[in-house]
């Protein structure tokens, strides 16, 4: 049976992508290597999403903190919603895990499509392959949709002051409890696949030469 996206539907989920534009996520208490007291080093800015809108696409994106761990040096970062090794935020990546459970992948491309949404079906075939786990979902209009996508809409559209929305609301409704650093996690790991890990690790350690070479 073949399932449209009331366009409604597609309005509101862009719209709760798109209030995330610009959202600071900046707590850590402690080390997540050491468990040691942590100080603020800076903030780095992180692909959400891509939105097509009328005027074309738009990235959405949002800054999370950096920090130095004081005991082992380590560089770490603020508490955020993305899992471990991906390009877009946990919202998105549950989205392609739920539909790839129930239709074939370009037919859940289509769908994303459709929430306008813009990611390869590369990536959700990549996704949905490291499947470790179901995804808490609803059906919506005929859709199964993550609960953490009517999550973040809820909070898009009761929100009533203006300005971003916190970044420990968006937390929880995306599944990450902002009191501790153990977030749902969806996906196994894939060996050779870290070239995310392995570039900011090497961003790091080539920050961390700089401040050195600032500071003699």
């Amino acid at each position: 049976m073949q399932v449209i996206v009331p366009p409604m539907l597609a309005d509101l989920i862009a719209g709760a992508i798109i209030a995330l534009d610009g959202v600071e996520f900046t707590r850590l208490r402690r080390c997540p290597t050491c468990s040691r007291e942590v100080r603020g080093h800076d903030m780095k800015r992180r692909k959400f999403a891509v939105i097509k809108g009328p005027e074309g696409e738009k990235e959405i994106a949002v800054w999370v903190k950096r920090f130095h761990c004081t005991g082992c040096g380590t560089l770490c970062t603020a508490d955020a919603p993305f899992y471990p090794e991906t390009r877009v935020g946990a919202p998105i990546v549950d989205l392609c895990l739920v539909l790839t459970e129930d239709y074939p992948f370009n037919h859940a491309a289509r769908l994303l499509q459709a929430m306008r949404i813009v990611i390869d079906r590369g990536s959700v075939r990549n996704y949905a392959s490291r499947r470790a786990g179901p995804v808490p979902s609803t059906t919506l209009y005929g859709l199964r949709l993550p609960n953490s996508i009517l999550s973040l809409l809820t909070l898009s559209i009761g929100r009533g002051e203006p300005g971003p929305i916190e970044g420990t609301k968006i937390l929880a409704a995306c599944g990450f409890p902002s009191a501790d650093r153990a977030p749902l996690h969806p996906l196994r790991s894939e060996e050779g696949n870290q070239r995310y890990e392995e570039k900011e690790k090497e961003e790091g350690k080539a920050e961390e030469k700089a401040d050195r070479r600032q500071d003699e």
